[in-house]
């Protein structure tokens, strides 16, 4: 006979989400980051020139590595603050998926040339 297993905690409680919850947010806020510096560099010169770590990729290598760093960065603040705790999933899911959605808006070049009048 085979028999799925279960895991409980010694209490018979649910574990706590806070990790989970940090790692769900981190990347809506990794996402809306990339949004937003590929905005900035389309839009403005000066912010193009500073994102532009790699001249063959150009502005993109500042965009992507800032963000990863973002990413990274509000992971393991969020982490550390939510570690072994519960909080509201759906509220941190819903505010990550509206992130998200600002992140899509601001790459989709329609969404961008909208903002900035072209």
């Amino acid at each position: 006979m085979i028999m799925a297993n279960t895991h409980e905690t010694s209490m018979g409680k649910d574990l706590p989400n806070g990790a989970g919850a940090a790692a769900i947010l981190a990347a809506g806020i990794g996402c809306a980051t990339l949004g937003v510096l590929a905005l900035l560099g389309d839009a403005f010169t000066g912010i193009k020139n500073f994102l532009n770590f790699y001249n063959p990729t150009g502005p993109l290598s500042g965009v992507t590595i800032l963000t990863i760093v973002v990413w990274l960065a509000a992971w393991f603040v969020l982490a550390k603050k939510w570690d072994g705790q519960d909080v509201a999933l759906s509220r941190v899911s819903t505010v990550a998926f509206v992130l998200l959605a600002v992140g899509l808006f601001l790459t989709f070049p329609p969404g961008m040339d909208l903002l900035q009048g072209k």
